[in-house]
């Protein structure tokens, strides 16, 4: 892939958007167990996030059923925090409500790049709450002329971390310290199908895989903006209107990096809507993405 197809290094997540049965329950799950703050409300639907920064939009569909399990859709929604006392405040509170039976705690791991604690919401939305390690202790391996991120799931006990890295300071500020959406993984129904699109036609780069099961790119040398595994979901077909995922925002700094990608999408015969500071598409699974001038 040449250089000018590929999304700029800066590029970051932005909101991900998801489709609620019960607003008020999700609502608070949100902001008792990840301590979000509601940021702003629109069209029925509310933006919670940390710091002004809008992470989370709740958008209310009452008359949808949950996703089943082996659905394409969303794996989970990725918090990335600044260190780790504020991750540990976060995985706190979150382990907390889970015990009031509201929310689920899933694991955790140290993935060499990162150390990562996983829940998931009352309605099996999942979440990674996650702390990055400094970029210049990232190994990175050559093999047939591809770059590849060393990942791993090394254990990384809860109990020990928070003993080693909670602090009062970081529980009292939870909510005014930042947060952002590190990355976002999805279920898909095949790999190469997903390389395909979101390094040949979007512009990402790979970083790495995992037994032709999971695929992992980024812009910039980062380990992964996005993922997306068949896990649970291998064969999947287009998603049907459901609860759960709504919609990926990934941010770029121009609009000249909108337009070229409307012109990759065009090439590419991907039905697209562009305003020319913003465009919207779905991937080969129906996933709605939108790329917008942050």
């Amino acid at each position: 892939m040449n250089a000018q197809d590929l999304l700029p290094a800066d590029t970051m997540m932005g909101t991900v958007m998801l489709k609620v049965g019960n607003l008020d329950r999700m609502a608070n799950y949100y902001r008792n167990a990840l301590g979000l703050v509601d940021v702003a409300e629109s069209d029925g639907g509310l933006y919670l996030g940390r710091a002004g920064e809008r992470l989370i939009h709740l958008a209310p569909a009452a008359g949808l059923k949950l996703p089943a399990p082996t659905e394409a859709g969303l794996f989970h929604t990725a918090l990335l925090f600044g260190d780790r006392a504020d991750l540990a405040a976060t995985v706190a509170s979150a382990a907390q409500v889970a015990q009031s039976a509201e929310g689920r705690y899933v694991g955790s791991a140290d993935h060499l790049v990162s150390e990562a604690f996983y829940f998931s919401d009352p309605e099996g939305n999942g979440i990674e709450l996650y702390f990055d390690k400094p970029r210049d202790t990232w190994d990175w391996t050559v093999s047939e002329g591809r770059r590849t991120v060393v990942m791993d799931n090394a254990p990384l006990p809860p109990q020990q971390y928070l003993e080693s890295n909670l602090t009062e300071e970081s529980v009292t500020n939870q909510q005014k310290s930042a947060a952002d959406v590190g990355h976002v993984h999805l279920q898909v129904g095949d790999v190469a199908t997903a390389e395909k699109f979101y390094v040949g036609t979007l512009g990402f780069e790979r970083t790495a895989g995992w037994h032709g099961q999971a695929l992992f790119v980024s812009a910039g040398g980062y380990h992964h903006h996005m993922a997306m595994n068949v896990w649970n979901s291998r064969g999947a077909g287009p998603r049907k209107d459901t609860l759960g995922l709504g919609e990926v925002l990934i941010q770029v700094p121009h609009s000249d990096e909108v337009g070229a990608l409307a012109e990759r999408l065009e090439g590419a015969g991907i039905k697209h809507h562009h305003t020319g500071r913003e465009l919207r598409f779905e991937d080969p699974w129906r996933n709605k993405l939108r790329v917008a001038v942050r």
